[in-house]
């Protein structure tokens, strides 16, 4: 009987286990000069997503996205004031989970999205 109430409190807590940011899905962001890939970018709601943003450019960008990253639930990481910064070459990592909505992305240096440093987020 012991064995039965251990195995099903095993069960139990398998279903209600929380993914881990290791569990995550991925998607890279790449990042240069001027330009975001892959755009746009395609998430789901509710499912959590691990970002990597890989600025491959010698210059330093951001990605900035407020109301994305406002209505989205970060697990890992972060994104002070909706953005996240990059120095030369630099990469970071965010792991969260994405409310529904289609958001703006845009890097915000002096002229940097009028030069195509601009994306789409679509969160279905």
């Amino acid at each position: 009987m012991r064995a039965f109430r251990l195995a099903a409190l095993a069960a139990l807590s398998f279903g209600y286990s929380v993914p881990t940011s290791a569990d995550a899905p991925a998607q890279t962001i790449a990042v240069w000069s001027y330009g975001f890939a892959p755009s746009p970018i395609h998430l789901a709601a509710g499912q959590q997503v691990t970002l990597t943003f890989q600025n491959r450019s010698g210059s330093s960008h951001d990605f900035s996205a407020k109301g994305f990253f406002d209505h989205a639930r970060i697990v890992d990481g972060a994104a002070p004031n909706g953005e996240i910064d990059l120095g030369p070459h630099q990469t970071k990592v965010i792991t969260l989970v994405p409310g529904a909505g289609t958001f703006h992305a845009h890097c915000s240096h002096f002229m940097h999205a009028q030069m195509g440093m601009s994306a789409q987020i679509i969160v279905s």
